[in-house]
């Protein structure tokens, strides 16, 4: 389980191709594999991948690598990263842990599209397009996760769905890099999810 805070940007420096899958290398802060063991979860960019190998780089510096299958691919923007492409890094829960975000658990629902950008001085606005299958879990001041980042829907829910973000934020993720055309896994809040589906059937049954 996760909670949606990035704890690191990492960059990614050596993809390989296997046979239906790929081994994705990242580069990151040498504090971030401290305690880590082989078969650990580790969110990349929102989805929870198993750390198949790790060490050292530098005195400062150290790397992570994860098997990516084709089906983890196929509904996640993994399969669009090149080398030194920035990806959003959370360590998995502990007990004891602060929750600071909300509870995820690293399965990708689907991917949205960014259609607009707004920055201002201390503040940013980022707005999706979703596919229609997913909307109706879309809700203003609802939680969402976006590429692994734990955030609050905007007030303004239609085809499209807002989210803003304040510097701290973008500094520490890599939505400061996405633009119009750009995708981003989402996973959608699984609490909203069972009362949406659950309210379905409800009306079914009647």
């Amino acid at each position: 389980m996760f909670t949606g805070i990035v704890q690191s940007q990492a960059e990614v420096i050596a993809i390989i191709s296997k046979e239906n899958a790929i081994r994705l290398k990242i580069a990151l802060e040498n504090s971030l594999i401290v305690n880590l063991e082989i078969g650990a979860s580790v969110s990349i960019n929102g989805v929870c991948l198993t750390a198949v190998e790790f060490g050292r780089l530098d005195d400062a510096s150290s790397f992570i690598s994860f098997d990516v299958i084709d089906e983890t691919l196929r509904v996640s923007n993994l399969a669009e990263i090149e080398i030194g492409t920035m990806v959003n890094v959370e360590r998995s829960l502990k007990i004891g842990d602060e929750i600071g975000g909300h509870m995820l658990s690293g399965h990708v629902h689907t991917q949205a599209t960014v259609v607009n950008r707004i920055d201002s001085q201390d503040n940013c606005t980022i707005s999706f397009t979703i596919a229609p299958e997913y909307q109706k879990y879309i809700f203003a001041k609802g939680f969402i996760s976006i590429n692994g980042i734990s955030l609050t829907l905007g007030a303004e829910v239609a085809e499209t769905f807002s989210v803003h973000l304040i510097p701290e934020t973008l500094s520490r993720t890599n939505l400061q890099h996405v633009l119009v055309g750009d995708k981003v896994n989402i996973e959608i809040d699984q609490q909203t999810m069972t009362i949406v589906e659950t309210i379905e059937r409800m009306k079914l049954n009647h």
